[in-house]
């Protein structure tokens, strides 16, 4: 049984003439003829019952007619479905992020979703630092992810914020309350970080804050993320360099101190596959603009 033919038997059935029938499909009305005879043979059932003066349903065709309909639905919604997934509209994309600056413009970005764009799904894959994204989109298990810059060739960036540091210490802490600390102060201390396994930006600029100014920091715990950091330098156990954003997150114990305003910035950017998006994330990618200043 092929499409053609249902759709020709429910033509029929619903105007119940031959003639309007072929007009509903822009057909002659002989090979419709043709067309429904192929199916009661195949049937080995006849569907109609026809005189010069009318054209009735058989049982056989009273039948027929209510899976015939589901089917027709059916059809129509898959290619309803194909389409709007072609077109960027429907799908699930997944996004890795780390640390506190990608939670910000995320929220916005599925906020805007919801309202513009429902049929796509953001699948939320937290505590993946820079490096581990990096990865995940080469090997194609993400497909979009929070990352600092510069990445490889081959992805396509998106600035979301550009991150000035500061400085996490203990509530009592002789840094504490200093208007604010150059990396030189940070000498000798003892310092909360996160891991230096997993490409986080904000390690890697920890350690090059400190190079600078002629020491190397001595990480005494590593946390695997903002919030279990900030707990480690709430209970003392050491400072921590974190991005602006952090200061959002409030935990007891802990005070934020702004670094020189010298400091280098870090440039927080959404990536992706530049050479073969997906529809959605070519979705994604335009609603960007209405979350993301500049």
């Amino acid at each position: 049984m092929e499409l053609r033919q249902l759709h020709a038997f429910l033509a029929v059935a619903e105007e119940l003439h031959f003639g309007r029938a072929a007009e509903r499909l822009h057909l002659a009305q002989s090979p419709l003829s043709q067309t429904i005879r192929a199916l009661e043979r195949e049937l080995g059932a006849r569907l109609f019952e026809r005189t010069t003066r009318s054209v009735r349903l058989t049982a056989a065709g009273e039948a027929l007619l209510t899976p015939a309909r589901i089917i027709d639905a059916q059809v129509d919604a898959a290619r309803r479905v194909t389409r709007a997934a072609g077109a960027g509209e429907t799908g699930r994309v997944s996004v890795g992020f780390g640390g506190a600056s990608g939670y910000a413009v995320l929220s916005a970005l599925t906020r805007e979703l919801a309202e513009s764009s429902p049929g796509i799904e953001l699948d939320l894959r937290p505590q993946m630092y820079s490096g581990e994204v990096v990865e995940s989109l080469a090997r194609g298990t993400l497909d979009m992810g929070i990352v600092g810059l510069p990445v490889p060739a081959g992805l396509a960036t998106r600035v979301v914020r550009r991150e000035s540091l500061v400085l996490a210490v203990p509530d009592g802490h002789a840094l504490a309350t200093r208007a604010e600390i150059v990396p030189a102060d940070l000498a000798g201390e003892r310092f909360v970080a996160y891991p230096s396994d997993h490409g986080s930006v904000v390690r890697d600029a920890t350690t090059a804050l400190c190079a600078d100014a002629g020491f190397a920091p001595v990480v005494a715990h590593e946390a695997p993320d903002p919030y279990s950091l900030l707990a480690m330098v709430g209970a003392g156990l050491g400072v921590a360099v974190v991005v602006q954003s952090t200061v959002r997150i409030t935990l007891d114990g802990v005070v934020y101190v702004p670094l020189m305003s010298d400091a280098p910035t870090l440039p927080i950017a959404l990536a992706w596959d530049g050479a073969h998006p997906s529809p959605a994330v070519r979705t994604v990618v335009r609603l960007l603009d209405a979350v993301v200043d500049g």
